[in-house]
């Protein structure tokens, strides 16, 4: 038999906090450590991959690979250091929406910049010197 009593104290301890009124369980996500060593180390081998992609001549596609290791980079700091792995989806929406928004505009921005790089090209109007023979 439990009494209204026990019932209220038994309703207040389920709600433990601590010493200054906040709930202990509301720290963000903690995450093993092997995982963010890990993220870590992904985030190193990555950087390095993009030190030595620079010195490679990849032509057209320098630009394109770059951003693709950027963007991994991107997204693990984000899954991992920012805990949108285990945050709501709803955030994970606006975030991944941003990129998108993001990408597009600097989609357009090239294209449009490669399809009027010719009006960048110094134009020379002046006829070739002619040097007259002794």
């Amino acid at each position: 038999m439990s009494t209204p009593q026990a019932h209220a104290v038994a309703d207040h301890s389920s709600h433990a906090t601590d010493h200054h009124g906040h709930d202990p369980h509301d720290f963000a996500h903690p995450m093993p450590v092997w995982i963010l060593l890990t993220v870590f180390a992904a985030l190193t081998f990555l950087t390095i991959v993009t030190v030595a992609q620079a010195n490679l001549d990849l032509g057209g596609a320098d630009v394109a690979v770059t951003m693709v290791i950027a963007t991994i980079k991107a997204t693990l700091v984000m899954l991992f250091f920012m805990h949108l792995a285990y945050d709501k989806p709803f955030n994970l929406i606006i975030f991944l929406s941003s990129f998108v928004f993001v990408a597009l505009f600097i989609i357009f921005t090239l294209s449009d910049a490669q399809m009027n790089s010719y009006a960048f090209e110094p134009v020379d109007d002046e006829p070739p010197a002619v040097v007259a023979a002794p």
